[in-house]
């Protein structure tokens, strides 16, 4: 049971770290490169495809490591717990920093931006480094536990074998 839940934390997380990891370094790059209402309108676009696909993301991660948490013992339990934790940050990141933000721009790409929007737009940029950090360390906290979890079974192996 344990290497089940173990490789779903891992693909859960994994998952989420990659999603916000391409974000913030392809999307957020792009978003500069074009002109603002471009940026709004696909900005607008894009968080409307991403709600449901991330949220269900950050649910599947946190629930996967607070399961690998109360399945594991010493190091692995306090490792998944903590990647749990720092998923559900993610996850509070985006609910009270980015999405009050995404409804902003959602409203700008159709009335216009205001005069601070660039002060805005760098304060979504700043929260999205946060959660994609947070989400990182997660999974490679993730990738710790499988490491220790593999590492002991392998020390069970040989001790149940005699040489």
């Amino acid at each position: 049971m344990v290497r089940f839940v173990t490789a779903f934390a891992l693909l859960a997380t994994g998952l989420l770290a990659g999603a916000f990891g391409y974000g913030a370094v392809n999307l957020v790059s792009a978003f500069g490169a074009v002109p603002l209402d471009v940026r709004l309108t696909f900005h607008t676009a894009l968080m409307h495809m991403n709600g449901v696909v991330m949220q269900t993301t950050m649910a599947l991660a946190v629930l996967s490591s607070l399961a690998l948490a109360m399945l594991s013992r010493g190091a692995p339990r306090y490792l998944a717990g903590t990647a749990g934790a720092l998923v559900l940050a993610s996850f509070l990141i985006t609910r009270f920093g980015n999405v009050p933000i995404n409804g902003r721009i959602k409203v700008w790409a159709v009335s216009g931006a205001p005069a601070d929007h660039a002060a805005v737009l760098q304060r979504w940029e700043a929260f999205n480094v946060a959660r994609t950090m947070t989400a990182l360390v997660a999974f490679a906290l993730i990738i710790a536990v499988g490491v220790l979890v593999a590492r002991t079974r392998q020390a069970e192996r040989a001790v149940a074998v005699p040489a």
